[in-house]
């Protein structure tokens, strides 16, 4: 029997989300206002199966979407610097593909046994200055020596039960949020991975997110929406260390000594595989306060000498907002990534290696594994015919 009170909820999150009124959404879905309205309302009795699956198809959902019971989120930290209309729904999401990836495990007998709380700082947290020294700490817990950089941190997360989704949020005041190791599911770390965002930047958030699951476990609260300044530069001190620690960024940026500027920044943003602002700051920071924004000034004449575009440009089109250059760290670019990163290079895949043992073992239908997937049934069937050993 269908719950009424899950489908109202669901119609109601899912209507919102897409900025639709009930009149809007009734009118694409074949129906009366009225008749919308009551369905909404839960002021019916048990819906037509056809008259719910003429809504998802409007709202381009799975039917089980509209019925099933959202679990809600409590041990998240999901801040951002401007309000996000599309908060609760994506909360929502992540409740799903928490419960869709925790049934798989459950189904496959796979789970992996997160082990954070071995890595977690004895006090709160580890003092600012100290934060570079506890990175290297955890650094050697993932089993990465001090000169090698993190070639694939989705899967170093995943390999050690930090689950890592991928979503593309058309905006740059939200680049990621982490689930705690006390909510059902987690830990677990979402990414925003929309186009206009680089790569590199999808990687600094992932670590950035890393860092507040180990240091700042008294933020998981979903009901807390304001950034923290200090906790966010924190993060950010902590993802720049555990990408590109010192002492290797020391030994690289004296082996570059006779490269000019640019080049010298651009190597060794590949070789950590960061952005170009990681590296800058790294060697700023390093200076005398009252030289640090020359380096910044050089950086740019140069590049724009080389490319005849700047870098830091707060009016271009996609260029960085001044709110996010002003920033401890500036890691929410939108826009240009020179020598940038490609998006193979950030990809998770243990859902989708789950999903694809559970298929072949006839644990799930293909329908099932489309659902779990996000994609079309036509492109899941794609997907399982190029699946080679």
């Amino acid at each position: 029997m269908m719950n009424t009170e899950h489908i109202s909820i669901n119609l109601r999150r899912l209507r919102k989300d897409r900025g639709w009124t009930q009149a809007e959404l009734a009118d694409m879905a074949g129906f009366s206002l009225s008749g919308y309205r009551k369905l909404e309302r839960a002021r019916v009795g048990e819906p037509r199966p056809e008259s719910l699956k003429q809504i998802a198809r409007a709202l381009d959902v799975p039917l089980r979407e509209l019925m099933v019971p959202v679990r809600g989120l409590e041990r998240v930290r999901f801040r951002s610097f401007k309000r996000l209309k599309s908060r609760e729904q994506l909360l929502a999401d992540v409740a799903i593909w928490l419960r869709d990836f925790a049934d798989l495990e459950a189904l496959i007998g796979e789970v992996v046994p997160h082990s954070l709380e071995e890595l977690l700082p004895q006090s709160s947290g580890p003092r600012p200055g100290a934060i570079p020294e506890f990175a290297r700490e955890v650094r050697a817990a993932f089993a990465l020596d001090e000169r090698e950089p993190v070639h694939d941190i989705c899967g170093l997360l995943e390999a050690r039960g930090v689950k890592v989704w991928s979503v593309a949020v058309p905006n740059d005041a939200f680049m990621g949020l982490s689930v705690g190791a006390q909510e059902v599911g987690g830990p677990a770390v979402v990414v925003n991975t929309w186009e206009r965002l680089p790569v590199e930047t999808w990687i600094f958030s992932a670590a950035h997110e890393l860092g507040h699951l180990l240091m700042h476990l008294g933020a998981y609260d979903v009901h807390q929406v304001a950034e923290d300044n200090a906790e966010e530069a924190q993060a950010n001190q902590f993802a720049s260390h555990f990408l590109m620690p010192d002492g290797a960024f020391r030994r690289e940026w004296e082996e570059t000594a006779g490269l000019a500027l640019v080049e010298r920044v651009l190597k060794i943003k590949r070789i950590f595989r960061v952005s170009w602002r990681t590296v800058l700051y790294r060697v700023a920071g390093a200076l005398p306060a009252g030289e640090r924004a020359g380096v910044w000034a050089r950086f740019n004449l140069e590049y724009k000498r080389r490319s005849g575009h700047t870098l830091l440009k707060h009016d271009e089109p996609g260029g960085i907002d001044a709110e996010v250059y002003h920033s401890v760290y500036g890691e929410r670019p939108v826009g240009r990534e020179p020598s940038g990163m490609d998006v193979c290079d950030f990809k998770e895949d243990r859902m989708a290696r789950l999903v694809r043992r559970a298929l072949e073992s006839g644990t799930i239908s293909l329908s099932r594994a489309a659902e779990i997937l996000g994609l079309p049934l036509e492109d899941m069937r794609e997907r399982t015919a190029s699946w080679v050993a």
